[in-house]
């Protein structure tokens, strides 16, 4: 038996045959003068797609003036850690490490407690994510570059300062004219500690030119075999047992040039797109999002589909229909998720003395529903800097037909060394790399 999905290329196919209701596009609701919150929702400015903004000078000159402004912050959605949250981020990114989810694990651990994933303060919110500027121009997530200082554990309550800190221009084969942002952001727990120093940058793209362009409008189709299947099975089924955990990793044992363990996710289903939403606490319905919509109409639409109910225009991730509005061949995952997972690839390698303490991730390929994302990585170099025994990795990521779909990763992590001149750590505050930043 063969089983079939799309594979994706950032940039990915084009608009294809869309549906044609997503496809109606009628005059805006009429405005009205009064508040938009006392209007009644069928008053309100709602198209039936998605608006389709320009990259004009003008809205570039207008994004570049928010340079420097602290944005507000998005959410937040998870802001306290607990043992229920730290777990249900794990099972949002499919992290088995039992220092991570497990509390009698944690409990006789060097921590003494559950610590959280590093990408944990995801949960609080996604940084690059589109949300300022170019009014209508479509988004994507496009890197993030972490710098991480301390561990969050169970009674943590994390905070962020964000800012705006660049916008470039450039030229793609996928929609053309192009934007990039840039934000950096700071969490810090509820004493005021640093947390995390984190980059992150978005693409934004005019949905149609990407849809016109249709640069990948030949994609084929991959035919998974049963052989394939079985393969990707057996390597999600066993990685656990790839786990250093409490095995210490010493600095002099590692090697320049070998390779991590990888980690494979996937065929992408709903089930792993919609599992990353709960692992970070995401999610409004009814009231709650009517009104946002009101207060940002541009952000949402009433959607044919749904009968003229409400979406956001990032629902792409879960219908097709939307995704081809913008020139993708069909759903895909959330940047932020295949973030993780590449940490993740880190994590379950360095064992619990290690400590992560960069990670820099860039996606450049789209990963559609059916595609599978092996993540792999191999020592770059190691040294020591400041005392700390480091070592930094390339990671990247690829799919089933060997496209990489995240390349120019790397990560430093600090590992225990025999050499008693260096330094014993258990997080990383002590040292700052001067990473996470807009240069």
């Amino acid at each position: 038996m063969h089983y079939i999905c799309h594979t994706v290329n950032f940039d990915i196919e084009s608009a294809g045959q869309i549906s044609s209701a997503a496809r109606r596009r009628p005059t805006p609701l009429k405005k009205e003068t009064q508040s938009a919150m006392n209007k009644p929702a069928d008053e309100q400015n709602l198209d039936a797609a998605p608006v389709e903004g320009k990259i004009t000078d003008e809205a570039v000159a207008a994004a570049r003036k928010m340079i420097g402004m602290q944005l507000r912050p998005e959410g937040p959605y998870l802001q306290d850690a607990t043992i229920d949250t730290i777990r249900n981020f794990c099972n949002g990114i499919g992290d088995l490490n039992p220092l991570y989810r497990d509390a009698e694990y944690g409990r006789t651990s060097r921590y003494g407690s559950v610590i959280a994933h590093p990408m944990f303060p995801m949960a609080y919110g996604w940084l690059g994510r589109t949300r300022w500027g170019l009014p209508g121009v479509h988004g994507f997530y496009a890197g993030n570059d972490w710098e991480l200082f301390r561990h969050v554990k169970p009674g943590d309550r994390i905070t962020a300062i964000e800012r705006v800190v660049g916008v470039e221009e450039k030229s793609s084969k996928f929609s053309g004219r192009l934007v990039i942002q840039y934000v950096e952001a700071e969490f810090a727990d509820q004493r005021d500690e640093l947390v995390a120093r984190v980059l992150g940058w978005c693409t934004r793209h005019e949905r149609r030119a990407a849809r016109e362009k249709g640069k990948y409008k030949d994609v084929k189709k991959h035919e998974y075999t049963g052989e394939e299947l079985d393969a990707i099975d057996a390597a999600v089924l066993n990685e656990d047992k790839n786990i250093c955990g409490r095995n210490i990793r010493y600095w002099e044992d590692v090697n320049e040039g070998e390779a991590l363990p990888p980690i494979v996710r996937g065929p992408l289903s709903l089930m792993d797109t919609m599992g990353f939403l709960v692992g970070c606490g995401r999610g409004h319905t009814h009231g709650v999002l009517l009104k946002g919509a009101v207060r940002h109409p541009g952000h949402f639409f009433r959607n044919p589909e749904a009968g003229g109910g409400v979406e956001y225009t990032g629902i792409g991730h879960h219908r097709e229909s939307i995704a081809k509005e913008v020139g993708v061949p069909g759903t895909y995952d959330y940047g932020p998720q295949r973030s993780a997972w590449l940490a993740s690839l880190v994590t379950n390698w360095m064992g619990d003395a290690g400590i992560l303490k960069r990670i820099r991730t860039e996606l450049r390929l789209f990963n559609t529903m059916g595609d599978t994302t092996w993540c792999k990585g191999k020592v770059k170099k190691k040294y020591v800097k400041d005392g700390y025994a480091l070592v930094e990795l390339e990671i990247w990521a690829e799919n089933q037909r060997g496209e990489v779909t995240a390349p120019n990763g790397s990560a430093t992590v600090i590992l225990p060394s025999r050499d008693v001149k260096t330094r014993v750590c258990r997080d990383g505050a002590g040292l700052d790399l001067g990473c996470a930043r807009f240069a």
